[in-house]
């Protein structure tokens, strides 16, 4: 890992009015790394790829990337940066390869249409009208717009959000590709399984704070329970188990999860009460923590942990 980082954000402060929305972060983004944010809506994310993109001045702290303040010199590194937004703002009349020509007159060094339209798999749908798009293939087009200048850094916020899965996992594979060439990544998302499949490392955000940060194997193996799921049913909720020792029992989209350090006694008392009281159980699964059940942890406590 090279000693210099691409992006370097130390304390960062962003406060609206009386609000802060950035309380004090910090991070490193190395070349060749994939970083996500995660966290809930309203957590910092965004705020802090505006501020790294240049577009908003911090309250405290400072950002740097490529070694510049990416607000003050952003004209010196702009041609390093590529921006994916959550959605962009389309022409829906153009068609897609007038689009993409139309962005090459203001992109510096950009690729050549052909090779645009093949990033991402576009070649068939050349001739389409934007507003004809699916929703999957606007996606495309933005990420194609991105890159367009073969850019270093790629910043992308919530790149999939709306996509069905089979684009989702199309999207993931076209992003694995450019990292695979070199490109350093720092994305927003609320896809734990999009963050696991492209993340060097993860940092999630509270209330503007990081509050775990680390590669997705380190952060899970620090939360020490397990899970026991099951599907609710006519007679079995959360409010019908009786209180199990050494478990928290919690529900949620028509799941049971009762969480435990230690899930063998848990489940032993789970089918000793069921046969007790002739409740059929549907659905049980037995697993270790997983990297959502860490960031729905964080979630749910609202609470900053060191």
């Amino acid at each position: 890992m090279s000693a210099h980082p691409i992006i370097d954000v130390s304390d960062l402060r962003l406060d609206y009015g009386g609000t802060t929305a950035v309380d004090g972060i910090s991070f490193q983004v190395f070349p060749g790394e994939v970083v996500a944010l995660l966290g809930t809506n309203g957590a910092g994310k965004t705020t802090t790829l505006d501020v790294l993109e240049g577009y908003l001045k911090p309250t405290g702290g400072s950002v740097s990337v490529f070694g510049v303040n990416p607000r003050t010199e952003r004209a010196r590194i702009a041609s390093d940066i590529g921006i994916m937004l959550q959605e962009a703002g389309f022409f829906g009349d153009l068609t897609v390869l007038e689009t993409i020509r139309a962005w090459r007159r203001f992109t510096p060094n950009a690729v050549g249409t052909d090779e645009a339209l093949s990033i991402v798999g576009l070649e068939p749908k050349a001739k389409t009208r934007v507003g004809r798009l699916s929703g999957g293939e606007k996606r495309r087009l933005d990420l194609t717009l991105a890159v367009l200048g073969r850019p270093k850094l790629l910043f992308l916020d919530e790149p999939t959000t709306g996509l069905d899965p089979e684009s989702r996992r199309q999207t993931w594979h076209f992003l694995k590709d450019m990292v695979d060439h070199g490109m350093t990544m720092l994305l927003t998302t609320h896809y734990m399984e999009e963050a696991e499949f492209l993340a060097d490392r993860v940092a999630i955000m509270d209330h503007g704070r990081i509050v775990r940060h680390g590669p997705v194997s380190d952060i899970v193996a620090q939360e020490s329970s397990a899970r026991i799921s099951l599907s609710a049913s006519q007679g079995v909720s959360a409010q019908t188990l009786p209180p199990i020792p050494g478990a928290e029992i919690r529900e949620a989209d028509g799941r049971i999860s009762l969480v435990t350090a230690d899930p063998q006694p848990v489940l032993l008392h789970l089918l000793r009460w069921a046969e007790d009281n002739g409740a059929a159980l549907q659905g049980i699964e037995v697993r270790t923590a997983s990297l959502e059940d860490v960031f729905l942890d964080v979630a749910a406590s609202g609470k900053v942990q060191a």
